[in-house]
């Protein structure tokens, strides 16, 4: 896959998610793909895109993030793959169901979409997401055979009080919030401390790696960036009259 190095600002990724909400505007969102992104972006930057050099070994993490409105039926997930020096390195579509159950479905299906097996970690924008449409950390884990991270940024005591005033009937969606177990905190070295639910690695481990991929503040690359996309994703789809007007979850 077309790859494209960042500098130390991120100045590659404004330019790519510029010409990105470009030309998603610009074409049918039922007829735009990865693969035609990746081809405007390529030409576009073609002078100043930087050769990656094959034989250089960094871990490459999945980022995973959405964008949704209240009254949007589905939300738009983004999953960008960036490796540990920073670059990007792949990126895909998908989308969960509002209110749904259907969050680590489609999630896999997204990773599949990808269709690579040198991905060695998934960092998720938060596991409880599109209202109440609870990712399952364990079996993401399990199926795709690698650490799992999911983040969020505030101390909480817990939802399930907020699930039960939203369903009718939420009980089983409370169980599968419960199942999650508690988060952790982590401190990172940009001075910020996130909160995580892992799988599959242990919170020194996943210390180290959220620092590798987070240049300031407490969002890592990955999830910035596939929160970016999914914004742009989901924009494209909207009638132009509309765009401004909108707001993001």
């Amino acid at each position: 896959m077309t790859a494209w190095p960042l500098s130390e600002n991120s100045a590659s990724v404004k330019c790519l998610l510029v010409m990105l909400i470009y030309s998603i505007n610009s074409v049918t969102s039922s007829t735009l793909g990865a693969r035609s992104i990746r081809r405007i972006l390529s030409l576009a930057f073609l002078r100043t895109i930087m050769k990656v050099h094959a034989n250089k070994r960094a871990i490459r993490a999945l980022g995973v993030a959405e964008s949704f409105r209240r009254r949007d039926r589905h939300s738009v997930l983004a999953g960008v793959v960036i490796r540990s020096d920073l670059v990007i390195d792949g990126f895909a579509f998908g989308e969960t169901t509002v209110e749904g159950d259907d969050a680590t479905r489609e999630i896999l299906r997204l990773y599949g979409r990808l269709r690579r097996d040198d991905v060695n970690l998934l960092v998720l924008s938060g596991c409880i997401i599109s209202l109440y449409n609870i990712v399952d950390v364990d079996a993401l884990a399990s199926k795709i055979g690698v650490p799992v991270i999911a983040l969020t940024y505030r101390e909480s005591a817990g939802i399930e009080g907020a699930i039960r005033h939203h369903f009718h009937d939420g009980e089983e969606k409370v169980a599968q919030y419960m199942k999650l177990g508690p988060r952790v905190p982590i401190a990172l070295r940009t001075g910020y401390r996130v909160f995580a639910r892992l799988s599959g690695i242990s919170e020194a481990d996943a210390g180290r790696v959220l620092d590798s991929f987070t240049l300031q503040g407490a969002v890592p690359e990955p999830v910035r960036v596939a929160k970016l996309l999914a914004h742009a994703r989901r924009a494209g789809a909207q009638p132009v009259a509309r765009m401004s007007a909108t707001s993001s979850t």
